[in-house]
């Protein structure tokens, strides 16, 4: 990984490093006490500018959607998503870093017990418009109908309001509504697990990819990404091996 004045320069168009931050997964980032971003894309991200030697800036979303959007018209100059043939179209993926689960709520009265019993026309899939969830379960489901709510934070709120069957997500943020309001229950088992990595431009060049993946693989060797997800206290996810 070698930090020559071209890379510099690819990351850093405007004179600074620009993060997108997607505040939609609670594994990958929040809010701290003070309201200011917090996780371990955060985290990453300031590694990464101290690597560069370059100032950061975070521009924040509140949906993975519209963070994967700023990335792809240049608005930032990386950000954190799931890999995905659909946005790997404008965006150069790293290996992922994390290893996320992906899984089905519904209400504790509801018939359905396991997975493969969800893709049926009489039942509607909640998730949020353009997470990962949202791509995959787009390209799988062939009977099921898919809803879509704002962002991944609403998935459950949307759920509930549009007397659906199942809604779809991150399993954290499952854990945490159905806790919260109760009467709810996830199925059986994951039915994706999310390759989350780092992604820039290619717009950018293969010397800017190339130092990414090296970047991201150095900070899963070292034990960075395992030390950021104890840090912030995140269950759930996983370190993914090295590529």
């Amino acid at each position: 990984m070698t930090l020559t004045p071209a890379v510099r320069s690819a990351f850093t168009p405007t004179g600074k490093l620009r993060a997108s931050i997607n505040l939609g997964n609670p594994i990958l980032a929040g809010r701290d006490a003070e309201g200011r971003p917090c996780g371990v894309s955060v985290d990453l991200a300031g590694e990464l500018a101290r690597t560069l030697e370059a100032e950061l800036e975070l521009v924040v979303f509140d949906a993975a959607g519209k963070s994967v959007e700023a990335v792809a018209a240049e608005q930032a100059d990386f950000g954190f998503f799931a890999i995905d043939p659909v946005r790997g179209q404008q965006i150069a993926f790293t290996a992922p870093y994390v290893l996320i689960e992906g899984y089905y709520l519904v209400k504790n009265e509801s018939p359905l017990k396991t997975n493969d019993e969800v893709d049926r026309a009489e039942h509607r899939v909640v998730v949020g418009k353009g997470s990962a969830y949202d791509l995959y379960l787009t390209r799988e489901l062939k009977n099921a109908t898919i809803l879509r709510s704002p962002t991944s934070p609403t998935v459950v709120q949307h759920f509930l309001q549009e007397g659906a069957e199942v809604a779809a997500g991150v399993k954290q943020q499952l854990e945490h509504d159905a806790a919260q309001i109760g009467g709810l229950r996830l199925l059986n088992e994951h039915f994706m697990v999310i390759q989350q990595a780092m992604g820039t431009p290619k717009s950018r060049g293969p010397e800017a990819a190339v130092f990414l993946a090296a970047f991201v693989e150095k900070m899963k060797a070292s034990g960075f990404v395992t030390e950021a997800l104890m840090r912030h206290n995140i269950n759930g996810a996983s370190v993914a091996p090295a590529a």
